[in-house]
């Protein structure tokens, strides 16, 4: 590496990551520069500092939403909803269906994915990151809107695991 490349494991770069994440509120910051990757996530449960692996998606059980929704007519629980997994958002940020506006979306309902597959992106400080499925199934309900902000957990689709 040339004395003129900065190394993204400096501390003090890293150090001044941080702090630009607390101050504009930003849970996860994912670099590559030359090779070299670092990943950032703050305010995690389970992270142990300031560099993490790349995190998966979050999976939340429908029956335990991440965040309190608004009062609707309730469902009546069928043996089905065990079945049913929840992708959640892995980070703050903005939701995005597809990788441009001109592009259709990574996933729609009636659509089998695999773990690997890309259903969305989410935008965070001009960094757009792609999700992961995380899991084999049936997209059963996209839950949020192109466009739409997203906390971390925020509940993005319903999949059907038997396919």
């Amino acid at each position: 590496m040339s004395e003129n490349s900065a190394d993204v494991f400096d501390l003090d770069r890293i150090r001044s990551l941080v702090e630009l994440m607390k101050e504009n509120g930003v849970s996860e910051i994912d670099l590559e520069d030359n090779g070299q990757r670092v990943k950032l996530t703050r305010g995690v449960p389970g992270a142990a500092g300031a560099v993490a692996p790349v995190a998966a998606p979050a999976f939340v059980e429908t029956a335990a939403p991440a965040a309190p929704a608004p009062a609707a007519p309730a469902e009546p629980e069928s043996d089905d909803s065990k079945f049913i997994k929840t992708i959640a958002s892995p980070m703050v940020g903005t939701f995005y269906a597809s990788p441009r506006t001109d592009k259709p979306p990574f996933v729609k309902v009636g659509d089998v994915v695999s773990p690997e597959k890309t259903v969305c992106i989410i935008e965070a400080m001009k960094v757009f990151n792609e999700v992961q499925a995380e899991t084999s199934g049936k997209i059963v309900a996209t839950l949020v809107k192109n466009g739409d902000m997203v906390e971390y957990g925020t509940p993005l689709f319903k999949v059907d695991v038997r396919g």
